[in-house]
C-alpha cells in the first residue's frame, strides 16, 4: 500500500482568494490576538520554569509556524497552560536543554503522527481522559502560583502536590499582605472587566493597572514587599539566535516518555482547538496537516528558546470573534508580539509577580471544567474509573504517568465492553431463522442433525472472545461429529482468534471432529485463505451460508454412521 502524505496548508489555498477586505479583518484579529496572547505568554513562561521572554519567542515563532503551515484556517498557535506541570517537571528534572531535545522529540512524534495519517485517530481519546488530566492540571497550576500570590518566602518549593501545601502551610506567617492585596484586586479586575470592555481581555487589563499601581507604590510609598518580575528575571527584549543542542541516545532514552507525553497533550489541544474552531466558523480543518504544522512548530522553538507550542482555544476563539478567517491573522499575531518583545519587553520587568499569579489562577479556573467534570461522575462507573484515576495520577505525580496509564486504563476497559457486547452461542437441536439475513428462506426453523453442534460467534472474534470460544466448547459433554461454527457476524480476527480456530481445528481432528466454518464475510475469509485455513479443514468446508453448511454436516453424519453399521 502506497502511503501518501496528506499536507494541505490552509494558507495556501486562502491566498489563492484573498482580498483587501479580508486582509483589513485578519489585520485587525491578529492585532487584538497578539495583544491577548502578550499577558498569557509572560505567564505560561514563568509559571512553567523559564525566564518571561522565552514564553513570548514561543508564541512568536511557534506561532508563525503554526499559522504558516496550519490545516485550520484559524487556528492560533503558542505556549498553553496544560503544559506548565509537564515543562516545569522536565526542567526540574532534566534542566533547559533537556526541555528543547524533549519538545523537538515531541515535534518529530507529531510529524509522524501526521505522515502516518492519525489525526483522525487522536480525536478518539476518550473524553473522560481529556476531562481528568485538564482538571489535574487546572488543579496543579492553581497550587504552583499560592506562593506568588501571597508573597510568602519559601527558599526551595517541593516538587509534589501534598509536600507543597505542607510547605504553604509551614510558611503561611511569611505571607505579605500587600501580594494578597494585589492577587485578589488582579482576579477582580479580570473577571469584572468583561462586563465594562469586551475587546481588551481582563488579563491585559489587569496587569496593565496593577504594574501601575504597585509601580508607585514602590517608588513613592516606600512598599518593597510586593516582588516584580524584574527582582526575579533579566529581560531579554531581542529575537534569539538558534543554539547547538547536545543530542545523545542516553539522554534520548530517558526524555521519551515525556516527549511522548507533550506530543499526545498537543496533538489533543491542537485538534481540539481546531474541532471547536470548525463548529464556529462553519469550516472543516485537515487534521494531519494540523500534526505537521505543530510538529514542525515543536522542532523549530525549542532552538531558539522557547517552549511546547500547541493550539490555543482562547486565542483562537478571540482571533474568530474578532473577524480572523485565514491564517494571515495567526501571522500578524506573531509579528505584533515580536514588536511589543523589541519595543516594550523592558517594561515587563515592573509587572507584580502576584498579578501574573493571579492571571494563572483564572485560567486554572478556566481549565478546571469543573462543571464538567461533575456531570461525568453520573456517567458509568468505568468512565468515573478512569475520570477519577487519570485526575488523582495528574495531581499526585505527573502528566506521564497520567496520560499512560489514563490510556491503558481506557483501553482495558473497551476491551472489556467489546467482550461484553461478543456474544458466543451453542445450539444442538434447531436454528431459528426468522432474524437471518445470509440468503432467501423457505423455512424459518432449520433442525441440527444428531452429532452436530452448531456455534455462533456474534461480534469480532478477537483475543477476549478466542478464550471465551474455547472455554464454551469445553463446557460442552459429549463429543459431537461434527462442529459449525457460524461467523455472518463476525466482522474481523485478530492473530489470537485465528490461533484459537486453528488449535481447534487441530484437535477436532486428532479426535476425528470435522470443522465447517459458515457465513465468513470476504475480509475474514482474504485472512484464513492466506493463514492456510483451507488446507487444514478444506476449501468445500467453508460454507456461504448455514443450509449448505448443514447440509455438509448432514452428509457427514450419514457416512460416519453407515461406516459404524
Amino acid at each position: 500500500m502506497k502511503l501518501t502524505l496528506d499536507f494541505r496548508p490552509r494558507l495556501l489555498s486562502a491566498l489563492k482568494s484573498y482580498t483587501k477586505a479580508k486582509f483589513a479583518s485578519d489585520l485587525m484579529a491578529g492585532i487584538i490576538v497578539g495583544i491577548v496572547a502578550l499577558p498569557l505568554a509572560i505567564a505560561f513562561g514563568i509559571a512553567s520554569g523559564v525566564s518571561p521572554e522565552k514564553g513570548l519567542i514561543t508564541a512568536i515563532i511557534g506561532g508563525f509556524i503554526v499559522s504558516f503551515l496550519s490545516g485550520s484556517s484559524v487556528q492560533i498557535g503558542g505556549p498553553t497552560g496544560a503544559f506548565i506541570v509537564i515543562v516545569y517537571g522536565v526542567i526540574q528534572n532534566f534542566g533547559v536543554e533537556g526541555l528543547a531535545i524533549a519538545t523537538i522529540l515531541a515535534g518529530l512524534f507529531l510529524v509522524l503522527m501526521g505522515v502516518l495519517r492519525l489525526g483522525t485517530i487522536i480525536k478518539f481519546i476518550p473524553y473522560p481522559i481529556v476531562v481528568g488530566f485538564t482538571s489535574g492540571i487546572a488543579l496543579t497550576i492553581f497550587t504552583t502560583q499560592v506562593k506568588d500570590l501571597t508573597g510568602m518566602t519559601i527558599e526551595k518549593m517541593p516538587a509534589d502536590f501534598a509536600s507543597k501545601w505542607i510547605a504553604y502551610a509551614q510558611h503561611v506567617d511569611t505571607a505579605s499582605l500587600w501580594s494578597i492585596l494585589v492577587g485578589a484586586a488582579s482576579i477582580a479586575v479580570i473577571f469584572l472587566t468583561p462586563r465594562f470592555i469586551k475587546k481588551i481581555p481582563g488579563s491585559l487589563v489587569a496587569i496593565i493597572v496593577m504594574t501601575v499601581v504597585v509601580y508607585f507604590l514602590r517608588t513613592y510609598a516606600g512598599i518593597t514587599g510586593i516582588e516584580t518580575i524584574g527582582d526575579r528575571f533579566v529581560i531579554n527584549a531581542s529575537l534569539p539566535r538558534p543554539e547547538a543542542l547536545s543530542i545523545n541516545m542516553e539522554t534520548v532514552n530517558l526524555l521519551l516518555p515525556s516527549a511522548f507525553t507533550i506530543a499526545m497533550l498537543g496533538a489533543i489541544e491542537s485538534l481540539l482547538s481546531a474541532t471547536v474552531a470548525d463548529g464556529v466558523v462553519g469550516d472543516r480543518h485537515h487534521s494531519n496537516t494540523e500534526l505537521i504544522a505543530q510538529g514542525a512548530a515543536n522542532i523549530v522553538t525549542p532552538l531558539f528558546g522557547g517552549i511546547p507550542v500547541t493550539g490555543a482555544i482562547a486565542r483562537t476563539m478571540t482571533n474568530i470573534n474578532n473577524g480572523g478567517r485565514t491564517p494571515v491573522a495567526g501571522i500578524v499575531h506573531a509579528v505584533v508580539l515580536s514588536l511589543i518583545l523589541l519595543f516594550l519587553g523592558p517594561l515587563t520587568k515592573h509587572i507584580p509577580m502576584a498579578c501574573l499569579a493571579g492571571v494563572l489562577m483564572v485560567v486554572a479556573y478556566n481549565m478546571s471544567e469543573w462543571r464538567t467534570f461533575r456531570s461525568l461522575l453520573k456517567n458509568p462507573k468505568s468512565d468515573v474509573t478512569v475520570l477519577l484515576t487519570t485526575f488523582l495520577l495528574t495531581v499526585v505525580f505527573d502528566l506521564t504517568i497520567a496520560i499512560e496509564i489514563g490510556l491503558l486504563l481506557a483501553m482495558l476497559l473497551f476491551m472489556r465492553r467489546m467482550m461484553e457486547t461478543t456474544k458466543v452461542s451453542v445450539t444442538t437441536e434447531s436454528i431459528n431463522l426468522s432474524e437471518d439475513v445470509e440468503m432467501p428462506r423457505d423455512e424459518e426453523v432449520l433442525k441440527v442433525p444428531k452429532g452436530v453442534e452448531v456455534y455462533e460467534i456474534n461480534g469480532p472474534f478477537f483475543f477476549g472472545i478466542a478464550n471465551r470460544f474455547d472455554e464454551c466448547m469445553r463446557r460442552m459433554g459429549d463429543k459431537p461429529l461434527v462442529r459449525i461454527i457460524r461467523m455472518r457476524k463476525v466482522p474481523f480476527m485478530d492473530s489470537t482468534g485465528l490461533h484459537n480456530l486453528e488449535s481447534l481445528c487441530r484437535l477436532s481432528q486428532k479426535e476425528n471432529i470435522r470443522i465447517i466454518l459458515s457465513g465468513v464475510n470476504p475480509k475474514v475469509y482474504e485472512l484464513l485463505i492466506k493463514n492456510g485455513m483451507d488446507k487444514r479443514i478444506g476449501l468445500e468446508n467453508i460454507c456461504s451460508h448455514i443450509n449448505e453448511a448443514l447440509a455438509k454436516a448432514a452428509k457427514y453424519v450419514g457416512c460416519e454412521e453407515a461406516q459404524k453399521k
